[in-house]
């Protein structure tokens, strides 16, 4: 049987088919993953930033009705690409366009900020929604400078690359979940588009569980001259945006301040290279983004969803935000010769198979709380997931960088409350010296990310002060 449609009959196996195992499904290997890696096109994803860099800019300010030129026929042309893709796996996906129209320091003028959006819709779940961001503009030295060629070969033409490829590949399946790629506008000029789709996405009442933004990654070469094809790196902020002071209170006293939504998804993503995608490394880092810089992910944290960054591992600044020009034999400006496709087809991977294991696995639990003080045992609870055969119970040491220990939980031998919440106690486990989550798991062996107790862990969106 073909991946795709071996992929496609497990997912329309109905749950009463499967009953809770005693023991955990398998699950150190998926091979469909490993197809949805290897199906990723170094071609054509050079294809696609070879005819980026050829609509001279992209600035968001630049001309909107040229055919050939300007933001506005690089916005066209992503469509038409996401419309191509749609005929070919018979209309599976919808294209819309958000937009709106933004004035600020970096948009003197009223101008319209238009995202290109394609939705695989879910099978069986489709409010749950798992988003692949890449930004469109580009940019010179001066930000305000809309006329001058502006190639955006790597930033962020890799990113958008990458959103294409990924829709590609995951359009001959379909998955429970809604996966939605995105090509964002007006990121240079101060996350717009991120804001665009963020918005969207809330007024649409999108479960987001995850964006995966890719802001520069198609490079290898650093501008200290390391050259590395082998890591990526994974930004995932700690502290939920939209914690109130009280709860920022609390996690200082307790701890957690590492184990947000953000954080745990990064972990996720990490355990997923080595297993898929051949030569990759992930590299988590612990900020929201690189040291004082954003990306359209700052927009979707700031709304209440999970989100991270992937950037590449050798970031070169000559070709970063740059006039293109040659100044004693170096290269400035952002050309195609700086972007690596090898590479990028690596990463543009790893994105694709976190986006299908997140949507094949069950949600990630809700209501996780934790209780024990002043016992020797600790106990964990949970709502239980629909599509979940069973739940690991993870914990480890406070000053762990992944989770350590599990303990696998059936959903039918679980202990059940009046609240119907589930729960276990963990035998001479102390409350006192771990950090504990759970994770749901489908019968096919896919696992949600490790969902830490509290605020801060939870996957629900958490809804910023200004919308209470």
């Amino acid at each position: 049987m073909r991946a795709a449609a071996l992929l496609t009959a497990l997912i329309a196996l109905p749950l009463a088919a499967w009953a809770a195992p005693a023991t955990p499904p398998a699950a150190d290997f998926h091979p469909g993953l490993r197809h949805i890696a290897q199906a990723v096109s170094p071609a054509a994803l050079q294809d696609t930033v070879r005819t980026l860099v050829g609509f001279g800019t992209r600035h968001t300010l630049s001309e909107t009705a040229s055919n050939t030129r300007g933001i506005g026929a690089a916005r066209r042309w992503v469509k038409s690409r996401f419309a191509a893709i749609s005929s070919d796996c018979g209309g599976c996906l919808q294209i819309i366009t958000p937009a709106q129209t933004f004035t600020g320091p970096r948009i003197p003028r009223p101008t319209e900020v238009q995202d290109v959006v394609a939705i695989l819709r879910g099978t069986s779940d489709p409010q749950r929604v798992i988003v692949i961001t890449g930004h469109l503009d580009s940019r010179v030295s001066d930000i305000m400078n809309s006329t001058s060629d502006a190639p955006g070969a790597d930033d962020d033409g890799s990113g958008v690359a990458a959103v294409i490829e990924a829709a590609r590949v995951l359009s001959k399946y379909r998955f429970p979940a809604t996966l939605v790629f995105a090509v964002d506008s007006g990121e240079e000029q101060g996350l717009y588009g991120g804001k665009v789709l963020a918005g969207y996405a809330v007024a649409h009442g999108w479960q987001v569980e995850a964006d995966l933004n890719n802001d520069i990654i198609g490079g290898i070469t650093g501008e200290d001259g390391v050259i590395d094809n082998t890591t990526v790196r994974l930004f995932a902020q700690g502290l939920k945006s939209t914690l109130t002071p009280q709860q920022v209170r609390a996690l200082n006293y307790t701890g957690g301040e590492v184990d947000s939504p953000s954080r745990n998804l990064a972990r996720f993503i990490g355990t997923l290279a080595p297993r898929y995608v051949d030569n990759l490394h992930v590299r988590l880092v612990y900020r929201t983004d690189r040291y004082q810089r954003g990306g359209d992910q700052v927009e979707f944290l700031a709304a209440g969803f999970p989100a991270v960054r992937f950037t590449e591992r050798s970031e070169n600044y000559t070709h970063e935000h740059q006039d293109v020009r040659k100044v004693n034999g170096q290269q400035y400006g952002d050309v195609l010769a700086g972007v690596d496709f090898p590479y990028l087809a690596k990463v543009t991977a790893l994105n694709a198979v976190a986006m299908a294991a997140l949507a094949r696995a069950p949600a990630p639990p809700a209501g996780v709380a934790i209780s024990g003080a002043v016992t020797v045992d600790t106990t964990v609870r949970w709502q239980p997931v629909p599509g979940a055969v069973g739940y690991r119970v993870w914990w480890r040491d406070t000053t762990a960088p992944a989770w350590q220990h599990s303990r696998w939980v059936p959903a039918d031998t679980a202990a059940r409350g009046r609240d119907s919440a589930l729960s276990i106690t963990l035998d001479k486990v102390n409350i006192d010296d771990w950090f504990f989550g759970v994770s749901s798991v489908s019968a096919d062996g896919y696992a949600s990310p490790v969902v830490f107790p509290g605020p801060n862990g939870d996957f629900a969106r958490s809804v910023p002060a200004a919308e209470h």
